[in-house]
């Protein structure tokens, strides 16, 4: 019911699960007030944010050369061809380094799309110039995997590597940290260990934190007292909401890998009531390709009589068990046997959810999956699929279990982003299922329950802008009558509201024809042959554009005819034969008048629409040439 030229004022209200809008009456100005009281909140946060960010920009950081000839080589090394958004990214990650502010940025890529990678060559370029890197990892397997993937990578330079975990002795742990903070340390991958009072570092030029919305409370202060005047890059797969809003207002870079490697599937997932028989065939499918299995069950009371039931089920089978509360030699052991197929069926809390590479595990069944968190379901998911084997995923309910609608709505999510490179996604649909929860303090989830998180996160991208000198002038748009046409996306063309909003949306954001004529090729090649009706929004939306040139002084529709006026400036410099001849040779319809200075062109509804564009697109030809 809302023409497209009005549907910026059109959003989806999104906030915390359970809110209700509260709807206000027309021809009042209650909705007025409260945008403005929370326009003076948000433009309070807004000076705090930018004052955060400008005292970090304000620090001088180390300004990197140009690639060197052996940045050139080692990225040669490096066995695979980089995807398109890899590339993007290196770029992007290299310009910030070579700048003279300290890099903050955050890269999102889906499990095994190449962010390593990436840091990887971030962290040579800051070692060739003798600075030290510290890689961050949540977890002390993440950490001894991302060492060997390191040291494989470095293995033709003189680069020394270390890694700081809790498998590390305390006399070898000694020896790092000496050689740490005499400089003989190039690159220190560790734990929150590394944040440690004893850990010294002699020049630490770039610090590369992996899955950065693992770290609690306390070890985010740590890294912001580092941070200072250092470059970082922080990678994940599904960042928080609270990092994603920061790098949708523009406060912190962001890089995304949406780009699936070659040969890489995305996860077959299921959801399905628990069911004996049913994991024993999934199980044993799994194992008839020489393949191991993730058995997921996040209840340590209870873990070890699933994973005998599982044993007694299928009594050829190998099964082993892992959790956090278990002595670090034990899990070490464990994910090491796993790794060298020792082990067909490994029976685990989410200690495997973070960054876990077992290429030869592609099942994964997830017992409870309703109590998980989005993102944490899509951490776990990742596990598998790491090959160029098709994995599957089993999300697992207790059987005539009524699921809570946050629940459904979490497993519909993951179903629905099944395909390779839904991280960012993930992380967006979790904003809307979680809330928005809250940026710099608590008191915000109240406001931006009132209006929607869009609303909220688009009046602080203004004001952010504002605070950071910017003049936010309002585009002065000629008036449109809604053109007798009917255009809109069918039920049929796509049945996600959140595809036909976005969709709305960009479309509403083009500000010119070639923009416009390259977004229709996009939708053509994912949507196939446009219906008529979506045909006619694309037309409406190139009739707006073209009626806000300077030529055209008004639109408008008379009865049986549309009206174009053009402004007088154009019509004192047009030669009036020419003009007729052209517009009649368009159509035999139009007709023509002068009249206070100004060429007015009368177009019958009964033309097609295409006639209103020639006329618009043409009358450059008869201009005079001296104008």
């Amino acid at each position: 019911m809302v023409p497209l030229e009005q549907f910026r004022l059109v959003r989806k209200f999104v906030s915390r699960e359970g809110v209700v809008p509260k709807l206000h009456k027309l021809g009042t100005n209650e909705w007025k007030k409260t945008k403005e009281r929370i326009k003076e909140n948000v433009t309070e946060l807004a000076e705090r944010l930018v004052a955060l960010y400008s005292q970090r920009e304000g620090y001088i950081g180390y300004k990197y050369k140009e690639d060197s000839i052996y940045q050139k080589d080692f990225e040669k090394d490096f066995e695979y061809e980089l995807t398109p958004d890899q590339k993007q990214a290196v770029i992007d990650v290299k310009n910030d380094m070579q700048s003279d502010k300290p890099m903050d940025r955050l890269l999102c890529g889906d499990v095994g799309f190449g962010k390593t990678e990436v840091a990887i060559r971030a962290a040579f370029k800051a070692v060739y110039e003798d600075k030290q890197v510290a890689f961050l990892c949540p977890t002390t397997i993440l950490s001894s995997q991302h060492y060997k993937t390191f040291k494989k990578r470095f293995r033709n330079y003189p680069v020394n590597i270390k890694v700081l975990n809790r498998f590390v002795l305390p006399s070898e742990q000694r020896k790092i940290l000496k050689d740490l903070k005499e400089g003989k340390v190039d690159i220190l991958i560790g734990t929150h260990r590394i944040l440690s009072k004893d850990v010294k570092f002699k020049d630490l030029g770039l610090l590369v934190i992996d899955e950065e919305q693992r770290f609690g409370v306390e070890h985010k202060e740590k890294i912001k007292e580092i941070k200072v005047n250092v470059d970082v890059l922080s990678l994940s797969a599904t960042p928080i909401p609270r990092t994603l809003q920061m790098s949708l207002v523009g406060i912190r870079q962001l890089s995304q890998l949406d780009t699936p490697p070659d040969n890489r599937y995305p996860v077959q997932t299921y959801v399905v009531e628990k069911n004996k028989s049913l994991i024993k065939e999934v199980i044993e499918r799994e194992l008839s390709r020489d393949g191991q299995v993730f058995y997921l069950l996040n209840n340590i009371d209870d873990i070890y009589n699933t994973a005998r039931k599982i044993q007694n089920l299928i009594p050829y089978v190998k099964v082993q068990v892992a959790h956090g509360q278990m002595n670090r030699d034990d899990i070490e052991d464990i994910m090491i046997r796993f790794n060298n197929n020792e082990i067909s069926v490994l029976v685990c809390t989410t200690i495997i959810e973070t960054g876990i590479d077992i290429p030869n595990a592609n099942t994964i069944i997830i017992e409870n999956a309703d109590r998980f968190g989005l993102a944490q379901l899509y951490q776990i998911k990742g596990r598998v699929g790491r090959s160029d084997r098709i994995a599957y995923a089993y999300l697992m309910i207790p059987d005539n279990k009524e699921l809570t609608e946050k629940a459904a709505k979490r497993l519909k999510a993951i179903k629905e982003f099944a395909q390779l490179g839904s991280g960012y996604k993930i992380a967006m649909r979790d904003l809307t299922i979680r809330g928005a929860g809250d940026m710099l303090g608590p008191e915000q989830s109240g406001f931006i329950d009132t209006v929607g998180i869009d609303m909220y996160i688009e009046m602080l991208e203004e004001a952010i802008r504002i605070q950071q000198g910017e003049k936010i002038e309002e585009p002065v748009e000629k008036e449109i009558v809604n053109i007798n046409i009917e255009g809109y996306l069918p039920k049929d063309f796509t049945s996600d509201d959140y595809d036909k909003i976005s969709m709305y949306q960009d479309i509403d954001k083009i500000e010119s024809v070639y923009e416009l004529e390259k977004y229709k090729t996009k939708i053509i090649d994912e949507y196939g042959r446009l219906p008529k009706v979506v045909s006619s929004l694309f037309d409406k939306k190139k009739l707006e554009i073209l009626i806000q040139d300077s030529d055209i002084d008004y639109f408008k529709e008379i009865r049986d005819y549309n009206e174009i006026a053009f402004s007088k400036e154009f019509s004192d410099n047009v030669n009036g034969i020419k003009l007729f001849e052209l517009f009649t040779h368009i159509s035999k319809d139009i007709t023509i008048r002068y009249t206070n200075g100004k060429i007015i062109v009368r177009i019958p509804k009964s033309c097609d629409i295409s006639v209103i564009f020639d006329v618009i697109e043409k009358r450059g030809e008869a201009v005079n040439e001296n104008w």
